[in-house]
């Protein structure tokens, strides 16, 4: 058998007992519709019902920020990437978790100030 050359930078140790860990990761989505409940977006990436995370809304709907369950999320229809890669497209429901009073009166703000068919911007998940 032929040895590997070691190809680390840096030494590695074992860490006992496998204490837990955190790893972030962003998806970027478009916001479908708004409530005071929850939101619908569209997205790449798959996404499992109950799963929480943190939905970031852009600044053109004032940069809130809200924790959310997935509650569903469904395959809509596919597109191309400008790679040529074809993407499957998500919409899924999310419900806002624990909403304090400012962030309740701040979603309350934004809902009177959009009109009914305006569009939302973006927005990311952060899990």
């Amino acid at each position: 058998m032929t040895a590997h050359p070691e190809r680390r930078h840096g030494r590695r140790v074992v860490v006992p007992g496998r204490p837990a860990g955190r790893v972030r990761a962003t998806l970027d989505a478009r916001l479908v519709d708004l409530s005071n409940s929850g939101v619908r977006i569209e997205h790449h990436g798959q996404l499992r019902p109950g799963v929480a995370c943190t939905l970031e809304l852009s600044p053109a709907v004032g940069g809130l920020v809200f924790s959310v369950h997935v509650v569903r999320s469904i395959v809509v229809g596919t597109e191309e990437s400008p790679t040529g890669e074809r993407l499957l497209r998500y919409e899924s429901g999310l419900t806002f978790v624990n909403l304090a009073a400012e962030q309740r009166e701040a979603l309350e703000a934004v809902l009177k100030r959009c009109a009914p068919g305006e569009s939302f911007g973006d927005g990311r998940l952060v899990f």
